[in-house]
């Protein structure tokens, strides 16, 4: 489809090498992508630059991702971009909070492979461009 646009993804995580795996694999997909290190720079640009998903680690610098999250669920631009938890945290609370407060989908990044993720954000976005 000649000029559709593109998805746009924001991934919000502190790792570096992960972020930059997901970026390549998700643009090799048909998807714009952005980023943020942190959840206060990734809530400034949630609000900025209206994504189609949003890609959250919990774990981060400067503001959590579920502050960040129950953030974004607070305002009106941010109710109802939808949210991937990709996280390190592996356990029922981290799930269970992360559900609860507007998730999706919650990923444990070492049981997911860059496909996995790029399927599911495949699904839940409805494809790249």
């Amino acid at each position: 489809m000649r000029g559709a646009k593109k998805k746009k993804i924001l991934i919000v995580d502190d790792e570096v090498f992960l972020v930059r795996a997901l970026k390549d694999r998700l643009v090799l997909e048909g998807f714009s992508v952005i980023s943020a290190a942190d959840g206060e720079d990734g809530l400034k640009k949630a609000f900025a630059d209206n994504p189609d998903l949003i890609l959250l680690d919990l774990v981060m610098p400067k503001m959590d991702g579920i502050t960040m999250l129950k953030k974004l669920r607070a305002d009106e631009r941010g109710g109802r971009v939808p949210v991937v938890v990709l996280s390190n945290m592996s356990n029922a609370q981290s799930m269970d909070e992360s559900l609860a407060s507007g998730a999706q989908e919650f990923l444990v990044k070492v049981n997911n492979s860059l496909d996995d993720v790029a399927r599911i954000v495949r699904r839940v976005t409805g494809g790249g461009s």
